[in-house]
This record gives structure tokens, sequence and C-alpha cells, in this order.
């Protein structure tokens, strides 16, 4: 199963239409997971028309968005606990927060955004991946989504980087 992962759309503000290298991807897509500042609903829409589209809310999301999309979930694929949050609040960093939304809960993929900073890495046994953002790479040198493929065999994980 073949998951494309976004976060910080901020469309149109950031971004007037979804870039092309995200573009190439998506007919390919199995899914997709957006973690949270959509901006507008159109964004949701034009997900939608390739793939089933997953998400959460973020804190740039308007009523349009927190009527679709709930604050965090959990979804189950593949045999996979994946947790989705867009990692937004007060204190503490937005990975301490992102973990802490779930508790103790098992999950093997948690997916989180809000800071626009791609993440890879395991805590624990839970692999912590933000895609970065499509459209504001703000102090990073490129724009980012993410790609996670589910297998009975391992989850592969991956970030794609480009100008």
């Amino acid at each position: 199963m073949k998951v494309l992962v976004v976060a910080d759309t901020h469309m149109p503000k950031k971004g007037k239409t979804l870039p092309d290298r995200l573009l190439q991807e998506l007919p390919s897509a199995d899914a997709v997971i957006h973690a949270g500042d959509w901006q507008t609903v159109e964004v949701y829409r034009e997900l939608e028309g390739y793939a089933p589209v997953t998400g959460v809310y973020g804190n740039v999301d308007g009523e349009e968005i927190q009527a679709v999309f709930p604050a965090q979930q959990i979804v189950e694929w593949h045999g996979y606990r994946i947790g989705i949050v867009h990692g937004h609040g007060d204190k503490k960093t937005t990975e301490k927060r992102a973990l802490e939304t779930f508790g103790d809960d098992s999950l093997d993929i948690l997916i989180y955004g809000h800071s626009h900073i791609p993440v890879l890495r395991y805590f624990k046994k839970t692999l912590l991946f933000n895609p970065g953002s499509p459209t504001d790479k703000r102090r990073t040198p490129f724009y980012s989504f993410g790609i996670l493929t589910l297998e009975e065999e391992g989850i592969h994980s991956e970030h794609i980087f480009f100008k």
C-alpha cells in the first residue's frame, strides 16, 4: 500500500496549486494522509480525485475543514496503527505535543505536521514522520512530502525533497 503523506499545504496562501512533484506521485497512491493546515477544502477535493484521503485539521483550518476532519485520529491499515495529528499548541516541541496526543496507545507510525520541518526517526517503537510542507519550506532548503509503503514485511518511509 502506497500512502502519500502531506501537511501544511496552506493553500492558496502559500501556493495556488499543488506542486508538480507531488502531482507526479498522486496517480500511483493508494491513499493520502494530510496532517493539517489545509487552509481550504479545495485541497481535500483535489487530493480526493486521486485516492481516498484521511486527515486532521490544523491550527489555521476553519469550520469548513473541521466539519470534514477531526483534530486527531488513529487508522489501522495493513496491520499498522497510524496516529495522525497536526501537533500545534503551547509549550513543548511539536514532536512532544504529537507524542502526548495519543498517550499510551501503541502506534506503529505517528504522523504530524505544524513545524514544516521534515522528520523521520523512531521514538521507542514508533516511527515519527513529519512530511514537511510541499508549499512552504520555511527554514529548510527544499519543499517536501512523504511516501509510506506499508507491506507485511515492514514499512518503507521516505521524504521527497524538491525545489
